[in-house]
């Protein structure tokens, strides 16, 4: 479980059960904070914030929500937030002798049919799961897809499939991305397909790759030779992406070295410039890496902010650890201790991953990528 959990309780009764739920959690080492009426606050728990809706603004997309109490409450003090379940944090609610848990909000998205789950663990009160492929117990592509840090492409095919699977409809499931590793049993509503055109006969598809045409090894000039039947087909098994949902895997660490002062955008534009060279995109990149002498960096800081992933760096003998780079700078190593910052840190940061982009220089900063490989795991919640 990942990110903060706000309680909210409103009675003397939902506040001891909030203070037990947060020293639980604790207990699971989920950072936590309880919020009440300033009369039942103390022992851990907090005065609610009078302006408890901007403490919700503030914490939205980023924090987990639980309301101990009626579920009314919980709807009036998030509805100027809502927005949908690939942005909106978790919210749950839970009533207040800790009988029932229900995941209101972002259940699969979010992680709160899986919090639920965690609470009715840890508390022995019922969840109760209303959302369809829940109940009906049916491979949910949201789920698979956050469970195996993979990014939904397309948002709207995904919503398809899901209610085609409902429907009783299977649906083909192409695990493309190379040296990818499938472990558990393959759902019944999916059919593994080992290529691209064993899923040809399915109206619908799900698709595991940078790209729609990795699979095919289809180069541009391949695709533009309208004059070659063999570059013809693979044009047109490129092409086909009607019916098809491609999930990319999150997987990519980026090490990064920079002039210090550099404005954001800069970095942005050089490190995203690089991605796209390499046929990835910012939502790949599960990790920012460098060496500790940026670690205070205000625009790697912001970067690794807006992209909502972790900044790690380490210190030049650490670094130095990495035996084999493809280039070295005498200048570099004398001004940081180690002769290639940005390969050094994204390989010692995704340790047995694969170096996919060595140092690439660009305005003012350099980049690498390093891939780990991809496991996908089966199976609902």
């Amino acid at each position: 479980m990942s990110g903060e959990v706000i309680i909210f309780s409103f009675t003397r009764v939902g506040t001891e059960l909030n203070r037990r739920m947060c020293g639980m959690m604790c207990r699971e080492n989920i950072n936590c904070r309880g919020y009440a009426p300033e009369k039942f606050a103390g022992d851990g728990i907090l005065p609610t914030p009078v302006e408890i809706r901007e403490l919700i603004r503030r914490k939205w997309g980023q924090s987990t929500f639980l309301f101990i109490g009626a579920a009314g409450i919980a709807v009036r003090y998030i509805a100027p937030y809502v927005r949908d379940k690939f942005t909106d944090s978790a919210v749950l609610v839970m009533d207040e002798k800790g009988r029932y848990v229900i995941p209101l909000l972002s259940g699969h998205m979010g992680g709160a049919v899986r919090m639920a789950d965690e609470i009715a663990r840890m508390t022995g009160a019922q969840a109760v799961h209303t959302t369809a492929t829940d109940v009906q117990d049916k491979f949910a592509v949201d789920v698979f897809a956050r469970e195996n840090k993979l990014y939904i492409t397309d948002r709207k095919m995904a919503k398809e499939i899901s209610a085609a699977v409902l429907e009783g409809e299977r649906i083909a499931f192409c695990p493309e991305y190379p040296g990818c590793r499938v472990e558990g049993k393959i759902p019944e509503e999916l059919v593994l397909c080992r290529d691209r055109e064993a899923a040809e006969g399915f109206r619908y598809r799900i698709v595991i790759a940078d790209r729609l045409c990795a699979s095919q090894k289809c180069t541009l000039e391949q695709r533009m030779d309208g004059g070659d039947p063999g570059g013809e087909k693979k044009k047109r098994k490129c092409e086909k992406t009607e019916g098809t949902l491609l999930l990319k895997p999150v997987n990519v660490t980026a090490g990064v070295g920079c002039r210090r002062g550099i404005q954001k955008e800069m970095l942005r534009q050089g490190l995203e410039n690089v991605l796209e060279e390499s046929g990835l995109v910012p939502e790949q990149v599960e990790t920012l890496a460098s060496i500790d002498l940026k670690k205070d960096e205000p625009a790697l800081l912001s970067l690794a902010e807006e992209y909502g992933i972790p900044f790690v760096t380490y210190p030049a003998e650490e670094l130095r650890e990495i035996e084999h780079v493809t280039s070295s700078s005498p200048f570099v190593e004398r001004t940081t201790g180690v002769d290639n910052v940005c390969e050094r840190a994204a390989l010692l940061c995704c340790r047995g991953g694969e170096l996919v982009r060595g140092k690439s220089i660009r305005e003012s900063m350099t980049a690498a990528l390093v891939r780990r490989p991809v496991i996908l795991r089966m199976g609902n919640r």
